[in-house]
């Protein structure tokens, strides 16, 4: 089983959190795994993405276009922006809920995420949606978004883990007192 992931967000979403996360579940279960993460002024709502591939015989980090298994993303147009390194049959996680970039802040625009989630959906792609916000009003906490995402990403099988080897990922990665926040969080399906 060879899987390439990318995962792709803004700044403080815990993209790379989620990447180690997945990280640390398939080289327990024996997978070579390699990673690499592009932060640019992340701590400012910047994109953040992060290549990951497991599997056997990896010889290299980075995912080339067009070779992405699944694209997990933690903002609708990052999505997007990174929907050329999606395979033709490959899977869209994405998070319903919008960042609004300074620029359009600034600029008075308005930008809902809507649109790029129909553009993604208009590509004949298997897009799972997930509603952040009701996660958040669900769980009581916004921060665990990339534990939620993580989940519904086992749940579509595009992962090639299970739900038991993320759980064990975040009791061994994670600080114990948020293990009842995540573990309610993966397991999160939104009804």
């Amino acid at each position: 089983m060879n899987k390439n992931i990318l995962l792709c967000g803004v700044g403080g979403q815990g993209t790379i959190l989620a990447s180690r996360l997945l990280a640390a579940a398939a080289m327990k279960k024996g997978l070579e795994v390699l990673t690499a993460e592009t932060i640019g002024m992340s701590q400012r709502g910047g994109s953040v993405t992060s290549h990951m591939r497991m599997g056997t015989e990896i010889h290299s980090p980075l995912i080339g276009k067009g070779d992405a298994d699944l694209l997990l993303a933690f903002e609708p147009g990052e999505a997007v922006r990174n929907l050329p390194y999606l395979k033709k049959d490959g899977v869209v996680i994405v998070n319903t809920h919008p960042v609004r970039p300074v620029t359009g802040t600034l600029s008075g625009t308005e930008y809902t995420g809507t649109e790029m989630i129909e553009y993604l959906q208009q590509k004949g792609l298997r897009v799972i949606t997930v509603d952040s916000r009701k996660a958040a009003a669900d769980l009581g906490s916004s921060k665990v978004l990339n534990v939620v995402l993580l989940g519904a990403a086992v749940r579509s099988g595009e992962t090639g883990l299970t739900e038991e080897e993320i759980k064990d990922a975040i009791l061994r990665i994670v600080p114990e007192r948020f293990h009842e926040l995540n573990l309610r969080a993966l397991s999160y399906a939104g009804e």
